[in-house]
């Protein structure tokens, strides 16, 4: 307390000021307990362009500063942020000083965030993956709390997809091109090397890319800028891993140029927080810089992130009422050990080098070069004339036989099928898990003929390379340039690779499905038997390119400050197949025609500045996007097919702020409303009811699907005291679907397109995060660094994910409901889109630090869902009941239906500890 005294004394000083012929101000920083100097501290002028960085003796000078009222922000990583009010006199340099920084003991929770995101609960394209990984970056009110507590039910800021951010490691984008997400897993478990970050919210304006609607990180590995020392830190939690080892050490610039940065980490489970969910991760950092001279440098990154977790099963109402919500159907006991058929297996490593150019005072240009190379691959069983060995395969579970028909007369309630459905109740409950000796008993049986059933990963070998540039120029005392090219090459090899015959000795390469030719995945191999590591199935290539550049002018005047930015980008995908597929023998082998996509963008904004402490924010954007691959070529494994029609994606938003900053409080209030137009949405399902004489796997293909979000945002913070904190959050949005966008079915099994006009999605609400999140919090920071703090949370609004084959005219069909009437209240009643129960959250969070001698030791822990309340964080309608009558049927039984909707689930009570020492 004694040194926030004196730093709060040397701050009252500058409203004195000093006789000086030059108008600025100065100040040096040091550490609060060893009282040593801080280099490359960041020291701004809130709301104006003028920054600079702490020498080696902790040093900072502003000079040409405008006379009047301002606020002095004072941060560095691991130190709590200050905030100064200050008053520039003319012609006079006011002397802050010393600036004492104090370790900001809640940076671990950070370091230590484990988020629904890594866990990826269920299949790709299950819509699992959250933001909070991209809002670690911000030290906003609101954004903290979107990342730290709402993360646990999968909230998105404003409903958006992590598609339409910007992830960027050293101004290279992170973006797939595939689905337009990051891959985090990429840099996983290096929370210390990737702590450098900067973030900005919507369509707010970055240095380093024109961006999205969803906001900018930008992860900035320079070995110079990291703080030296060592750090070690151990962590033990109950979530989607056990223990987490971690280990960084940071050389600071060294007196002959050099600096470099290695950084390790270890995560591991034998059971995750769901039943069966075994995880591995190891990861590996590096970072070398050279200081060539005053306006020369060039910084080496490589990453290196390898990971292998098994996944968990989405999960009817019927199988979570019988086997409880951590049950998961994909694992099982293998001479006593459990066995995941399904886990992601990734590893990409990342080379990046980066020339950082002082041309002038005034102008930096940096480039960087980067080439990725890897794979992840996502595991299943395949099968061929044998039954299914899912356990929850409908015909095994009770609601199969509770609601059985049979030409159109009800047998669910007779005596037979209710001990029927009585029988599959016991033996499910005796046989949930995955029998592998079952499986390995069927192969050994059929050695002769081939494994029955096998274990194979859907493959993805991607090769990218990078270029990048980026310049900034303080063209005048006004007016600051930010521009930006990039080209980016990325080849991405995809195929079915087997993992394992599973007691057999080959497997034969064809379809259950179809006759003749038509089984063949390649007709040019017929009947081709594969072992273990080989290709089968499907192959083929994606090769995209894409050009980007962005410019940038910010204005900057005593009131007002303002930006418009432009940008323009090219994007060209093109499939290559390798195998001549039965079904489609003359457009599966070979190349596809090339399609390309140009596309721009503009934004704007300005900030009003009412007074050193009040400000309005405006920011406005309208862009296009080019569609990702996967929607381009949509039944990609077996065909050169492209979407019809598939164009490019338009979006526009707005979004006005008024912003409070104090010292001692600190609120935003924000509106916003943004609409994407245009956007492609691609499934695969097995489906019934669509005319067919027998059910079929098909490719589902929505077009021209049109969203709007609109809401407001409040994030508060008082410091009650010196250390007392409450914040105040709260989100309400209304995200929904605004058009009946086009639906067509691929049908391999004929291979054919079916046009199903459009589906009657408007009124619909987007699915995926809650539309409503308030939060209160409060904490206490001891001046004996030990703190402790706790939120309640409330969240609501979270929809299921409906299915779009349902709500077509095909529904209605009456060649799919033959033998029965339809009631329209009964069918509203079936596609009345489901809402979730609200999510009750209360959590605790707290941590310790002892100095000892010149090393810190450090304590934080936490405890989440601290009342273990069980709720839903997502789900989806399954399609395959594509008609009123099927689901009339399905639901004849007061049980659970046969295809009802598969959820996701949130963890119950969960803790974290971390302990670690930095030297």
């Amino acid at each position: 307390m004694k040194k926030f005294v004196l730093s709060t004394l040397f701050v009252l000083q500058a409203f004195f000021g000093f006789a000086q012929t030059t108008t600025g101000i100065t100040g040096r920083v040091v550490d609060a307990k060893s009282q040593k100097p801080l280099q490359n501290v960041v020291a701004s002028i809130q709301n104006t362009n003028f920054t600079q960085m702490s020498n080696a003796d902790g040093k900072f000078t502003f000079s040409g500063l405008a006379k009047g009222g301002q606020l002095l922000q004072i941060k560095s990583d691991g130190y709590k942020t200050q905030l100064f009010p200050v008053e520039i006199l003319e012609n006079q340099m006011l002397d802050l000083g010393v600036v004492v920084l104090e370790e900001d003991i809640t940076q671990e929770q950070q370091t230590s965030l484990i988020t629904i995101t890594e866990n990826d609960l269920g299949d790709e394209g299950s819509g699992s993956e959250g933001t909070a990984s991209l809002l670690q970056a911000s030290r906003d009110t609101f954004l903290q709390a979107a990342a730290y507590n709402f993360g646990q039910a999968r909230f998105s800021v404003r409903g958006i997809d992590n598609e339409y951010s910007n992830i960027m490691i050293n101004g290279l984008s992170m973006n797939r091109v595939a689905d337009g997400r990051p891959q985090y897993g990429d840099w996983g478990g290096l929370n210390d090397a990737t702590r450098n970050q900067e973030f900005t919210n919507g369509s707010a304006p970055s240095d380093y890319v024109f961006g999205g609607i969803a906001g900018t990180q930008e992860i900035n590995t320079r070995a110079s800028l990291y703080r030296k020392g060592t750090r070690l830190s151990f962590l033990n939690t109950n979530t989607n891993y056990a223990f987490r080892m971690m280990a960084t050490h940071v050389s600071g610039m060294r007196t002959d140029g050099w600096a470099y940065v290695i950084s390790a980490g270890r995560r591991w489970a034998e059971n995750g927080y769901f039943e069966g969910t075994n995880y591995s991760a190891n990861s590996f950092f590096a970072s070398v810089e050279k200081k060539i001279n005053e306006n020369h440098s060039l910084n080496f990154t490589s990453i290196y992130a390898q990971n292998k977790r098994g996944k968990n099963s989405p999960n009817t109402d019927e199988q979570s009422d019988l086997a409880g919500i951590k049950y998961n159907s994909y694992w099982g006991y293998q001479e006593g050990e459990k066995r995941n058929s399904r886990f992601k297996n990734s590893e990409e490593p990342i080379m990046m080098l980066t020339h950082y150019w002082k041309v002038n005072p005034k102008t930096n240009l940096n480039t960087t070069v980067s080439y990725q190379i890897g794979q992840i691959g996502n595991s299943r069983l395949d099968y061929m004339k044998a039954d299914n060995p899912d356990p929850t395969y409908y015909r095994k579970l009770p609601s199969f036989k509770a609601n059985e028909f049979f030409d159109n007369v009800y047998l669910g309630n007779t005596p037979a099928n209710i001990a029927a459905a009585a029988e599959l109740k016991e033996s499910f409950l005796a046989n949930k898990q995955l029998d592998w000796k079952n499986i390995y008993r069927i192969n050994t049986e059929s050695i002769a003929n081939g494994s029955r059933i096998v274990q194979y990963e859907d493959r993805n070998d991607e090769n990218i390379a990078t270029a990048s540039t980026n310049l900034f120029s303080q063209l005048s005392d006004n007016i600051v340039l930010n521009a930006g090219a990039t080209y980016q090459m990325s080849k991405t090899k995809n195929f079915k690779n087997m993992l394992d015959l599973l007691g057999g000795t080959y497997f034969t390469d064809i379809s259950t499905f179809g006759f003749g030719p038509q089984q063949q995945s390649d007709l040019n191999n017929p009947n081709r038997t594969v072992g273990v590591s080989d290709k089968y199935g499907y192959n083929y290539n994606i090769d995209a390119t894409k050009l980007e550049a962005f410019t940038q002018f910010k204005f900057v005047y005593k009131k007002v400050d303002f930006y418009l930015a432009q940008t323009f980008s090219r994007s060209g995908y093109q499939r290559e197949g390798f195998y001549k597929n039965g079904y489609y023998p003359t457009t599966s082998l070979g190349k596809s025609e090339k399609k390309s996509f140009d596309n721009f963008g503009f934004k704007g904004g300005m900030t009003y500045k009412i007074s050193g402490r009040h400000f309005i924010d405006f920011n406005s954007i309208y862009m296009t996007k080019a569609p990702n691959t996967k929607d381009v070529f949509p039944n990609a494994r077996v065909n050169n097919s492209v979407t019809e029609d598939i164009t490019n994606e338009n979006i526009k938003g707005v979004d006005l702020s008024y912003i409070i900053k104090m010292p001692s409080f600190k609120a935003r209030f924000t509106g916003y409303f943004s609409e994407t137009s245009n956007a492609t949405d691609i499934n695969f399902y097995y489906a019934d009811g669509l005319g067919l004489d027998s059910g079929a796997f098909v490719s589902e293909i929505v077009t021209g699907i049109n969203k709007k979000n609109r809401g407001v945002e409040v994030g508060l913070e008082y410091q009650v005291t010196s250390t007392i904190k409450l914040t105040g959050v709260a989100a309400y949005g209304e995200f929904t679907l605004i058009n009946d966008p086009n639906v067509s079915l691929t049908n391999d099994a004929t291979a054919t397109v079916t046009s199903y006009g459009v589906a009657k999605m408007t009124g619909y609400k987007q699915s995926g995060t809650p539309q409503q999140a308030y939060s209160v919090g409060v904490e206490y920071r001891d001046p004996k660094f030990w703190w402790i703090g706790a939120n309640a949370n409330y969240m609501a609004d979270t929809y299921l994910d409906v299915s779009t084959i349902r709500r077509t005219s095909n529904y209605y069909d009456p060649l799919n409901n033959t033998g029965i009437i339809i009631d329209q209240n009964l069918a509203d009643k079936y596609l009345t889109q489901e809402k979730f129960n609200p999510i009750r959250l209360f959590n605790l969070v707290g941590g310790k630090s002892w100095r000892i001698k010149d090393k810190t030791l450090g304590l934080f822990a936490n405890v989440n869902n601290v009342l273990d309340f069980k709720y839903k964080t997502g789900g989806f309608e399954q399609s395959r009941n594509a008609s009123y009558k099927q689901d009339y049927e399905d639901h004849q039984s007061n049980g659970p239906s046969v295809f009802a909707p598969k959820y996701f689930y949130g963890y119950g009570r969960t803790y974290m500890v971390n302990v670690y020492l930095t030297f």
